[in-house]
Parts: C-alpha cells; sequence; structure tokens
C-alpha cells in the first residue's frame, strides 16, 4: 500500500520554520516539490527561511534536480571571495574555512550589483557536533541596532577593501574568473570597482554600497552587507596583528569601514554582533535537510563544527541592487 504524502509545519522558537516530509520517493519528489511550491512560496514570504526535513536528498545530482524544482533561475557566484568546491550544475560546497572557525552572518554576495534572491543548502553529511547554518531576520536586525550606527549607513554605505594575497585570500584570477588583467579591470569599471596594481602584480579593489536596501517584494527595510563579516576586527586577534605587521592595514585581505572612510571601532563591530545574535535561530543539520533562505530577508552564516560535514549550496532568483531602492548609489572606491 503506498504511504500518503503528507507536509507537517513546524514552528519551534529559535529555530526556522519546519516542513517536514513523510513519504515522498525520490522518483516523485521533484513532482511533489513542484505541485506545493506555492505552499512554500507563501511560507518563506511569512517566515524568510525554510527547513524541508524528509526529502530524499543524498548527493549533488538529487540535490541540483530538487534545486532546479524550487530555484529555476540560478545565479551565478561572481566576485568570488571565500573557498569553495565546484561540483558543476552551479552547485558548490559552503564555505571551506577551518571547521573551528565561526563564519560571521552576512548576506551572500551583499557587495555585487546583482545578488541571489534565494540559497538552497543541503545536509549531506551532518557533523558531529555543532555546525548549524543559522540565519537571522535583518529587518529585526536593523531595527535593534543602535541609531548613531544605522543612521551612519542610511547615510553613507558600507565600503569594501579587499587585496588578492596569494595563499591568503581568493586570487584576483578565481574572484574575476580570468586570466586577464584587462578583462578583470574591465569588469570592475562595468560593476563600479575601484582598482589598482601594486608593483609586484598584486590587485586592490575597493567598492561603496548601501548596506541598508528595501525587499522589491515586501517593501521591508533590511540590514544587508558584509560590514560585520569582513571587518579587520571580526579577525582572530593574534592573526590580526601577524596580518596588519606583514601588510598593514591597507593591504589586508579584506576591511570594512563605513562608505565615508570612517573606520569601524571595536565596540561598533560588537554592537551588530550583539543585534545579529538576538535575531539569530539555528537547527542542528540532520542528512538530507534542505534550507530554504530569502537571502535578502535573512543573513546566514556557519557555527564551528567537529567532524565531517557536507554541505551544499545553490543560489538563484538573481535580484538587481537597483531594484531594491539603495539608501546610497554604488559607486566605485578609490585604493
Amino acid at each position: 500500500m503506498q504511504r500518503t504524502t503528507t507536509l507537517e509545519w513546524r514552528l519551534t522558537p529559535g529555530a526556522p520554520a519546519t516542513a517536514v516530509v513523510d513519504g515522498v520517493g525520490p522518483e516523485r519528489a521533484a513532482a511533489w516539490l513542484e505541485e506545493r511550491r506555492p505552499e512554500i512560496a507563501g511560507a518563506l514570504l511569512e517566515h524568510g527561511a525554510l527547513l524541508l526535513r524528509g526529502l530524499p536528498v543524498d548527493g549533488v545530482e538529487s540535490f541540483a534536480r530538487l534545486r532546479d524544482v524550487l530555484i529555476p533561475e540560478r545565479t551565478p557566484y561572481r566576485e568570488k571571495a571565500t573557498p569553495r568546491s565546484d561540483f558543476g550544475a552551479d552547485v558548490f560546497s559552503s564555505t571551506e574555512l577551518p571547521p573551528a572557525q565561526a563564519i560571521e552572518m552576512h548576506n551572500e554576495n551583499s557587495y555585487t550589483l546583482t545578488f541571489p534572491g534565494l540559497l538552497l543548502f543541503a545536509c549531506l553529511v551532518a557533523p558531529d557536533e555543532g555546525g548549524a547554518t543559522p540565519v537571522a531576520d535583518v529587518r529585526q536586525v536593523l531595527a535593534d541596532l543602535p541609531d548613531a550606527i544605522r543612521d551612519r549607513v542610511r547615510a553613507v554605505g558600507w565600503r569594501l577593501t579587499r587585496s588578492y594575497l596569494e595563499h591568503m585570500s581568493t586570487d584576483w584570477q578565481t574572484a574575476f574568473a580570468t586570466d586577464d588583467p584587462a578583462r578583470a579591470e574591465a569588469y570592475c569599471a562595468d560593476n563600479r570597482i575601484g582598482w589598482s596594481w601594486r608593483e609586484d602584480g598584486l590587485l586592490r579593489t575597493g567598492q561603496i554600497r548601501p548596506g541598508i536596501i528595501r525587499h522589491p517584494a515586501t517593501g521591508d527595510e533590511l540590514w544587508f552587507n558584509h560590514l560585520a563579516f569582513w571587518n579587520e576586527w571580526a579577525l582572530d586577534e593574534e592573526l590580526r596583528e601577524t596580518l596588519v605587521e606583514e601588510f598593514g592595514r591597507d593591504g589586508l585581505p579584506f576591511n570594512t569601514s563605513y562608505g565615508d572612510g570612517t573606520a569601524l571601532t571595536r565596540e561598533d563591530l560588537e554592537t551588530i554582533r550583539a543585534a545579529y545574535r538576538r535575531a539569530t535561530v539555528r537547527a542542528p543539520w540532520q542528512p538530507g535537510d534542505l534550507l530554504l533562505v530569502d537571502n535578502l530577508r535573512c543573513a546566514h552564516g556557519r557555527d564551528p563544527f567537529r567532524g565531517d560535514r557536507r554541505i551544499v549550496v545553490a543560489m538563484g532568483r538573481p535580484v538587481a541592487l537597483a531594484d531594491c531602492r539603495p539608501t546610497v548609489q554604488p559607486s566605485a572606491a578609490a585604493v
């Protein structure tokens, strides 16, 4: 006798909205998801992130098949900044930083002019301990920040400065998907990014982005940036001191500031982190889990972990910054 397919919604304090699926086999899973896309879209609009538990996801191929239902329009991974494995079909590993290192909360590709509206994560192997992918409602983060930080970012945006140091960060060839300096320069010119080449051939770039935008579907105002993720004070203190001593503050692989060049203080960074913490929910990964995230509405990160962890991710439904009523227009920054 065929089991009846059910979808049970669970709202648990401190965890993303969860849909527990029962009785969907591999052959029918894609069709079943297609039938329920309106229901899933409505839940995502309401909650910002949705954990789908119980679907038959056991590898990259099955993940990509279900991704094509939930996110039919893909978004390329532009201006690559962190180490990832590419499994083909626009499926990537999650960021491959050391397991003991937490990944700060951020909105994917917040520094590009077109970014993914949706992210889809899948757990192929769950870690022994930790390793959750927390999400935070950035409407709440924005509302919870003190006026001094919120008003400054609203007025001047935020600035990202990158130095493409071999073995210390993503090299410029990987970041811009070319070995041709002229093509990298053309990309920067087209995407409002300032650039300069050092005498040793290394590239530096700078860009100013708004930091606060509005959701094109709901009109909600959102805290949308990498301001805390890549700030120098977010580095391990010993590592920061080593990098500053070797490369100088202007030569760090990544650094952020307010859009007018004013530096963040340690206190500013901790205030932003605390706002994220108060807005964050998480659930331990189980093999086969899918986590669908509205990338504008929710920031995400990664908890430290122990043991093997294999999380894959895909991005889609591209959104243009110009459609998000930014409070500051994007521009190149001198470097």
